[in-house]
């Protein structure tokens, strides 16, 4: 055997077949944590977990928002305008993870109160952060830039946007059927580009 085959072998027994999917996390390390309305990011978070596992997470307000379009606009820009943050229902033991995805429609522009309640309470330092939202054809506006502000130090890896429905003109759930599959194939392709699609 001369010395390049020999340092092939050498080589090629120091990265086994697979080594590459060491880097993804596991599921069980994996939290899924969104915010929904019109349940547009619910179906996103649905299929986000159906391509990577861990545990699926709605967030809930002690005090929901009213049904009327009109009265939750007003109710969140004033809670924009004064940094007022509405206490969570919900209670997670975020040690139990390291890979967060955060999922939420865009509201006013910004990132919604509740989502801002969520990383006020939880200290998320070291933690991977990976965001998702839907919005109403106006894209993210300022979300994406809040989550790293307020997270300064996770690991805060590219988010995925994508429209839902349109509250405004009565257009609510539309991620669904045909819509729903392209959502999917769009999903895997930035899933596998960050290396978070496990396959299971």
């Amino acid at each position: 055997m001369n010395k390049l085959a020999i340092f092939l072998v050498l080589f090629t027994s120091c990265f086994p077949m697979g080594a590459e999917k060491e880097h993804q996390p596991k599921s069980d390390n994996i939290l899924i944590v969104y915010l929904s309305r019109t349940n547009n990011t619910k179906a996103i978070a649905e299929i986000i977990h159906q391509k990577v596992g861990g545990d699926l997470v709605a967030l809930e307000l002690e005090n929901p928002y009213p049904e009327n379009y009109k009265a939750i606009v007003k109710q969140v820009a004033e809670e924009n305008e004064s940094g007022f943050l509405p206490p969570l229902k919900t209670n997670v033991d975020i040690t139990k993870y390291d890979t967060i995805f955060l999922g939420f429609p865009t509201w006013g522009m910004q990132l919604p109160p509740p989502m801002k309640s969520f990383l006020y309470n939880n200290n998320l330092s070291n933690k991977t952060i990976v965001p998702f939202n839907t919005n109403a054809g106006y894209g993210v506006g300022s979300s994406f830039k809040k989550v790293k502000e307020l997270c300064p130090n996770s690991n805060i890896l590219k988010g995925f946007t994508v429209k839902g429905g349109v509250e405004r003109d009565g257009i609510f759930l539309v991620i669904k059927d045909t819509i729903a599959m392209k959502a999917e194939l769009k999903i895997e392709e930035w899933l596998k580009k960050l290396n978070l699609l496990i396959m299971r």
